[in-house]
Parts: C-alpha cells; sequence; structure tokens
C-alpha cells in the first residue's frame, strides 16, 4: 500500500521521455517526472520515491527526500506568506503549506519554527502545523528518573525552554538550569528530572549524576564540554584568565571546580581541566 508523504520503494511499468509510471498497486500508476528519471530507469526496475499529492489530488512521486516526512516534527524555514496560510521550504520544488488555522502565532517570512507534518484529512494534502501540542502523546510518559531522551528545542518562555521529548511528549528545562546556548529547533540530548502530575516532564541537560552539583559547577562543566572537553586554565590561572571564560572570581571558580573534582566529574592536570566523561 503506498504512503503518502512516506518514502515508497515502487516497481518501475514503463518509461516514457517526460518520465516514469510506477506501480502504485491498489492506487493506481505514480508518475514520477523527469527526464533524467526515464533514461536512468527501465521498465523492472524498482526505486525509493516519496509520493505525494498534487493540487488536482494526483499522486506524484520524487526522487528528492524533503527535510521530513509525515509523522515527523522538523524546523523548517518560512519562504513566503499568502492569503492560504505560510509556505515552508522543505526541500522539494513545491513548498509546504502551514494553513492559518495551524499557525499557533502568526508565523513571519524568513523565520524558522518547529512544527509537525501530517496528512490532511480534510484535503488530502501534506500540510503542516505549528500548534505542536494537539500531535503529542497525551498518555501518561513512562520514562524512568535520570532516563537520556532526544530533545527538540521548540519554544522559549520565561520559565525556561520547552522542548519535544522522544517526538511524543513535552517537558521544559527551567532557565536556573540551562548553562549554554539554545535555540529554537536545536535538537540534543537531554535526562528525565521529574514526571509532573500534568504529563509534563521536567529536564536536565545533564545525566542525573550530576544533579548534586551548585549552579556554578555545572556552568564551569559546560563551558569546558563547549570548548572540547578541556580548557587550559587552572586554580593558578591569573584571576583575570579565569573570570573573561568563566564570569566568576578566582575564589568561586576553585570551590566549583574542587566539587567537580571530588565527584570525578573533572580531572586536573598541570596544563588545564579536563572533562572526565
Amino acid at each position: 500500500m503506498v504512503q503518502i508523504g512516506k518514502i515508497n520503494r515502487l516497481l518501475v511499468k514503463a518509461t516514457q521521455n517526460y518520465g516514469i509510471h510506477l506501480d502504485g498497486g491498489e492506487s493506481g500508476d505514480i508518475l514520477l517526472k523527469g527526464t533524467h528519471a526515464a533514461q536512468k530507469y527501465k521498465p523492472g526496475d524498482t526505486i525509493d520515491a516519496f509520493v505525494y499529492v498534487d493540487n488536482e489530488q494526483r499522486l506524484l512521486a520524487t526522487s528528492q527526500k524533503p527535510y521530513a516526512l509525515v509523522g515527523e516534527f522538523a524546523t523548517l524555514r518560512v519562504v513566503t506568506n499568502g492569503a492560504a496560510g505560510a509556505f515552508m521550504d522543505w526541500g522539494l520544488e513545491n513548498d509546504l503549506l502551514v494553513p492559518k488555522s495551524e499557525q499557533q502565532t502568526n508565523m513571519r517570512e524568513g523565520k524558522s519554527y518547529v512544527v509537525f507534518i501530517f496528512l490532511s484529512n480534510k484535503t488530502n494534502r501534506i500540510t503542516a502545523s505549528s500548534k505542536l501540542d494537539k500531535f503529542l502523546n497525551m498518555q501518561s510518559p513512562k520514562y524512568k528518573e535520570g532516563e537520556e531522551v532526544d530533545l527538540i528545542i521548540y519554544a522559549e518562555t520565561d520559565l525556561g525552554y520547552s522542548a519535544i521529548v522522544n517526538s511524543s511528549h513535552i517537558g521544559m528545562i527551567y532557565v536556573n538550569e540551562v548553562f549554554q546556548k539554545l535555540v529554537i529547533g536545536q535538537r540534543l540530548q537531554g535526562y528525565v528530572k521529574k514526571i509532573r502530575e500534568d504529563l509534563k516532564i521536567d529536564l536536565r541537560l545533564q545525566p542525573t549524576g550530576y544533579q548534586n552539583i551548585d549552579d556554578i559547577s555545572e556552568a564551569v562543566l559546560n563551558v569546558v564540554k563547549n570548548h572540547g572537553g578541556m580548557v587550559a586554565v587552572t586554580d593558578k590561572s591569573p584571576p583575570e584568565d579565569i573570570y573573561a571564560l568563566f564570569g566568576v572570581s578566582k575564589k568561586v571558580f576553585k570551590k566549583a571546580i574542587g566539587a567537580l573534582y571530588k565527584k570525578r566529574v573533572i580531572i586536573i592536570a598541570s596544563d588545564g581541566i579536563k572533562f572526565a566523561g
């Protein structure tokens, strides 16, 4: 069965000078346009093709792969706005529509947003939405505290950063626990801190074993990690060098790295501090 909005492996039925006809089974023939495809394939070959629906409700295929498929979250850029809504670049010739009714906030041309890609029941067209909550799993999360999870940062608030957890649930990284630059659409690893009664998840960017490290120590650790796991600064470095890199006094810095060293999170060597992870 052909899946719209997915990559399908299809059999080549016939080739024409304008493209090739693919066997869509019960869906009938699916046209993949292009003289290059007609020259490259012959009847009996199979091809991995992305299947979509055009304005006339015809199934078409392309050998190009979009940035994301139906059922996935993606960070895409708005290329233009129209009466129907915003159109986003998703790697194909035809841009992806986000109807105005599917926009969490009014989308602006040139700006990127995290969206969910789905097949509209009304139009049978591939569509995107920035109203992410309705596409997430509202059943109780089964994660364990300290479990590593995949995150997509999708919003910033006064509390911190909202994230999609394993493409299924909503989580929050609180601002007082963020010691690195985060941007909307960023994908990174995180850790479950707590499951809340509203089914949302409190998150950390460090493993649970780091939970007793104070905020300053965690900030120092993130600087070390962001510099490739090693910085050429020690407790014997000039105070101005320490402040320039970490933004704290030498006294506070020595206390922070002492806590990290006792927990075996860092190694203090003669040439600098190294992350032990």
